[in-house]
C-alpha cells in the first residue's frame, strides 16, 4: 500500500474559496474512488477546496499523488491510498487506514470505472465480468465497507457516478451501459435500506464530459463541433460540472434528497425529438 499524506490544519490565511465552507463540508471525511484523474480528481479537489479531509483512492499511485498535491497546494488536507475497488481485501485495508488517519467516513463518492469496447455477440465473459467487477460490484463493496463507518455514527452520504448510458444503451461498449444501469438501482436500494439510519444515497448521470480518457476521441476532426451542436447549451461538459453537482448532493444542503439521480448533460438526453424531421417546426 502506497501512502501520500498531509494532515496539517488548514491555515486561517487561505483564500475565501477554501474558508467559506459554503457546503458545510469543512473537516468532513470525504472518500473518492478513482480520484487519480478525470472526474474523480475534479471531485476530490473540489472537496479539498470546500475544506474537507479528502481520501483519494485509486490503483494509479502517480495519479493519486498528483491529486493529493493539487489539494495540498490549494491549502487542503488529503491522503492517497492505493485501492483496487474490485478486491474486498483492498477496500477493507483502505477503509482501516482512512479511519486511522482521518476518522470515520462522512461521504463516499463511488466513481472508479473503466470502459471496454465490444459487441455483445462476441464479448468474452472475462471482459464482461471485469467491467462489472469495477463499475458495479466495486460500488457495492465500497458502499458496504465504508458504510459501516457511517452506520456506526448514524449519518453519511453516498454519491454514485453513473451515466446517461445507464438509461440510453451505448452500443458496442460491452457491459458499460448494463453496469451504469445497475449503479442507479444500487443507489436507490441503498437509499431505501439505509435512509432510516441517517445515510442518504444519490447518483449523478454525466453526459458527454471531456476527460483525459475521452480526449483522444475529441482530437478527431469535427467531433467536438458535431457533438457540441447536439447539446442545447452548445458545449461538451467539464469534470468540474460533475464535481459541483456531487458536492451539492454530498452536503446537508441536499439533506432531503435521497434515492434520486441528477442528470448532468447540458440537456442532451432531451434532444431526441429534435433529431428527427418535423415539418413546420424547424428552427
Amino acid at each position: 500500500m502506497s501512502i501520500a499524506t498531509d494532515v496539517s490544519p488548514i491555515p486561517a490565511s487561505l483564500s475565501s474559496t477554501v474558508g467559506q465552507d459554503l457546503f458545510g463540508l469543512a473537516q468532513q471525511v470525504c472518500v473518492v474512488t478513482g480520484a487519480g484523474s478525470g472526474i474523480g480528481r475534479s471531485i476530490a479537489t473540489a472537496f479539498g477546496k470546500a475544506g474537507a479531509r479528502v481520501v483519494v483512492l485509486d490503483v494509479n499511485p502517480e495519479g493519486s499523488a498528483e491529486t493529493v498535491r493539487e489539494i495540498i497546494d490549494a491549502g487542503g488536507q488529503a491522503i492517497a491510498i492505493h485501492c483496487n475497488v474490485a478486491d474486498p481485501a483492498s477496500i477493507e485495508a483502505a477503509a482501516d487506514f482512512s479511519l486511522a488517519a482521518f476518522g470515520p467516513c462522512d461521504v463516499l463518492v463511488n466513481n472508479a470505472g473503466l470502459i471496454r469496447a465490444g459487441g455483445l455477440d462476441t464479448l468474452p465473459v472475462e471482459e464482461w465480468n471485469l467491467l462489472l467487477s469495477v463499475n458495479l460490484t466495486g460500488y457495492f463493496l465500497c458502499s458496504q465497507i465504508f458504510g459501516r463507518q457511517m452506520r456506526a455514527k448514524g449519518k453519511g452520504a453516498l454519491v454514485h457516478v453513473a451515466s446517461i448510458a445507464g438509461s440510453n444503451p451505448t452500443a458496442f461498449s460491452g457491459a458499460y451501459s448494463v453496469a451504469k444501469a445497475g449503479v442507479t438501482m444500487l443507489s436507490q436500494q441503498l437509499a431505501v435500506e439505509w435512509g432510516a439510519q441517517g445515510i442518504r444515497s444519490n447518483a449523478v448521470h454525466p453526459g458527454m464530459i471531456l476527460t483525459p480518457l475521452s480526449a483522444a476521441m475529441y482530437d478527431q476532426p469535427g467531433v467536438l463541433e458535431q457533438r457540441s451542436k447536439a447539446i442545447p447549451i452548445g458545449r461538451i461538459g467539464k469534470p468540474e460540472d460533475v464535481a459541483d453537482a456531487v458536492l451539492f448532493l454530498a452536503s446537508d444542503r441536499a439533506s432531503y434528497i435521497n434515492g434520486d439521480a441528477l442528470t448532468i448533460d447540458g440537456g442532451f438526453t432531451g434532444m431526441l425529438l429534435s433529431l428527427v424531421p418535423r415539418a413546420g417546426y424547424e428552427r
